[in-house]
């Protein structure tokens, strides 16, 4: 498997991720050995993406790099948005999504109410005319186990393809990592990647919408978050 390199600078790449590819090696080579072998060099996990999550993966290429990497999502400090599609029909169509997760069957996470260690996204939405589907972007400023999938389960729009939390059955697990922005040596590094696997993902409605007003996320009225001492900031989806 050959996989599309999106950026690189000295210190880090970033990744296209296929759907369906385990990030650590396990019966077979993951994402982390597959991009090593097809690069050449040693790569650092700094982060991680679900198998069924598809989009855009740093990895540095330093131990060096690595560690300031950590310390920049433990800060908040690397802005990420996700791509989700849904069937089921929202509670509301933007929004804040806050609540502490436990454990639920399964493997399966579930929000409550409690807010002693929140996972926190914020979700706009745009509906799509095939299907009845509805697209949403959401942006994640913890980075909890499941984080976009729950917190899009809890306002009831389970992601298409997402068996775990019930959502319609589909050809993949619609969640696409679709644009990130942060800081790097004094520059600004913002990257967009709109998805290229998936049926449902090919809508000529979503391109509109991707091409025009979810061009530059950044660029959106996402409201800023002052993450209080002590919250929870692990990069994950």
């Amino acid at each position: 498997m050959s996989l599309q390199l999106v950026h690189q600078q000295a210190d880090f790449v970033v990744l296209n991720k296929p759907s369906g590819l385990s990030f650590h090696s396990e019966f077979e080579a993951g994402l982390v050995a597959l991009a090593e072998a097809q690069l050449g060099e040693k790569l650092y996990a700094v982060h991680r993406l679900d198998k069924g999550t598809s989009g855009l993966i740093i990895l540095a290429r330093s131990s060096e790099a690595a560690a300031r990497f950590s310390a920049l999502f433990a800060s908040a400090g690397i802005d990420k948005w996700y791509l989700a599609l849904s069937s089921g029909k929202a509670k509301k169509k933007q929004g804040w999504v806050k609540g502490d997760m436990v454990q639920a069957r399964r493997s399966a996470w579930m929000l409550t109410t409690a807010q002693s260690n929140p996972a926190v996204s914020y979700f706009i939405s745009a509906g799509l005319a095939e299907g009845g589907r509805r697209a949403y972007l959401v942006k994640p400023y913890t980075g909890k186990t499941h984080q976009v999938r729950v917190a899009l389960k809890s306002v009831g729009a389970a992601l298409l393809g997402d068996e775990l939390y019930k959502g319609d059955s589909a050809d993949r697990l619609y969640l696409h990592a679709y644009a990130l922005r942060f800081q790097w040596e004094g520059q600004w590094i913002e990257l967009v990647l709109p998805p290229t696997e998936g049926e449902a993902f090919q809508s000529s409605a979503l391109a509109q919408q991707l091409a025009t007003d979810w061009a530059c996320p950044w660029l959106l009225n996402f409201p800023l978050l002052h993450l209080r001492a002590g919250l929870d900031a692990t990069p994950s989806d």
